[in-house]
């Protein structure tokens, strides 16, 4: 795993956590629909896919609080795992320079 895929992962958790926080926003706004974000990677990337739901009908918000809340909680770990995964290739790179000097 190189730092670009880190990287590529937190931006598409970045656009989970922005369609949720957009969803939660509108809770309360008659006839919303909200978003949902799939994220998808191959072996040199991660992509955030967003669409809008399903209508079922409703006249109120359709927005499910339970799933945007652990949608929130994944991006958040997501994000920190790749963020910890980073800051350790990055004191590696040190320590190997530290060695060849």
């Amino acid at each position: 795993m190189n730092i670009s895929s880190n990287i590529s992962s937190i931006s598409s958790h970045q656009t989970m956590m922005n369609t949720s926080a957009n969803n939660v926003a509108n809770v309360n706004t008659d006839g919303f629909r909200p978003s949902d974000t799939k994220i998808s990677s191959n072996s040199e990337s991660t992509k955030a896919d967003t669409r809008l739901s399903d209508n079922t009908g409703s006249k109120k918000s359709q927005t499910d609080l339970a799933k945007e809340l652990t949608d929130q909680i994944i991006a958040q770990d997501a994000t920190a795992v790749n963020v910890s995964a980073i800051e350790t290739q990055d004191q590696m790179l040190g320590s190997l320079l530290d060695i060849k000097a």
